[in-house]
């Protein structure tokens, strides 16, 4: 699977399974995502993540016990195996503390899901069985907020602490609160991602209503004075609309803050059809965005190949500078 593939699979974003195949874990219940099936494809050094459904263009074909391959009508765009997940994705305890959100961003299903708070005992004891399993090389929490950003901040620092003692690097991602990068740093976290989602300020407000763009940006500066430059992470909606001018724009002043943009097309999820602009981005935008965010991460002195948690680490569902291309 070279760059061009994948980037169709990610443009496409789905795939229709033979039942064999379907996978039998559970759903995803991060992002925008949360609530699908979901699989994780290896081909040569790219892996790639694409939501199942029966419609899609994209099929899966078993050419052995161990190959499959990913056809497009009559042609086959890529050879290679299936990854099982370890939670979430592979090779990472990549955990939903929290399921459900007091906020409505419109790309995003986990408020109309409201789904479960996982306890400390139950993420710790989901942690230490991916342990068991001799795969895990990462934790990465993520959460949705419950009552407030603060109580959020305050309850997934306590499970980092308690998770503190398992030798593999930990990442956070949650909505940023009063001095949450020094409480979660001290926690133990090592690396840290607080979303942007939409970088063009004229969309911002639409998409992502009583939520602030700069305070999101200003915690993003702060959290790099506490954690250090290439261990920030942001990840930003592509598909909403937004111009490629305020996408570049922002990309540059995230990197130059020394955070890495994560930009993930977006998924019309069917709980939010109609709300808001959803178009999945072509694998040509795909790529140019990618080139872009790159360079620039080469101007800045970033290396998305040392990331240790989370989406850059994982590359299933984007295209990551370094790793990718």
């Amino acid at each position: 699977m070279d760059l061009k593939t994948k980037a169709r699979l990610i443009a496409v974003g789905t795939i229709e399974l033979p039942l064999a195949c379907l996978p039998s874990g559970p759903v995803s219940t991060a992002g925008p995502g949360a609530g699908e099936m979901s699989i994780f494809f290896r081909s040569g050094d790219k892996r790639v993540r694409l939501g199942v459904a029966e419609s899609s263009p994209l099929k899966l074909v078993e050419l052995s016990k161990d190959e499959v391959a990913i056809m497009e009508g009559n042609e086959t765009l890529a050879k290679g195996r299936l990854e099982a997940p370890l939670l979430h994705c592979p090779e990472q305890a990549y955990i939903t503390v929290s399921e459900r959100c007091i906020y409505n961003c419109k790309f995003c299903a986990v408020p109309k899901l409201s789904g479960s708070v996982k306890s400390q005992d139950q993420v710790v004891e989901m942690v230490e069985q991916a342990l068991a399993s001799g795969n895990l090389k990462a934790i990465s929490l993520t959460s949705g907020v419950e009552i407030s950003p603060e109580k959020e901040v305050a309850r997934v620092a306590e499970i980092v602490s308690a998770l503190r003692h398992i030798d593999v690097p930990i990442g956070v991602s949650v909505t940023p609160a009063f001095r949450s990068s020094e409480i979660l740093k001290r926690a133990g976290a090592d690396e840290i991602k607080y979303n942007v989602e939409c970088l063009d300020p004229d969309l911002f407000g639409k998409v992502c209503p009583g939520v602030s763009l700069d305070e999101i940006k200003a915690a993003l500066r702060g959290a790099v004075k506490i954690f250090g430059r290439g261990k920030v992470f942001s990840n930003v909606i592509i598909g909403l609309g937004e111009s490629d001018k305020a996408l570049r724009d922002g990309i540059d002043e995230l990197a130059k803050m020394g955070v890495f943009p994560g930009l993930r097309a977006i998924y019309p999820h069917p709980l939010r059809q109609g709300e808001i602009y959803m178009e999945r981005p072509s694998a040509e935008r795909l790529i140019e965005l990618a080139r872009y965010t790159r360079d620039v991460l080469d101007k800045y002195g970033l290396r998305g190949d040392l990331a240790k948690t989370m989406c850059y680490r994982c590359t299933g569902c984007d295209l990551i500078p370094h790793r990718d291309l």
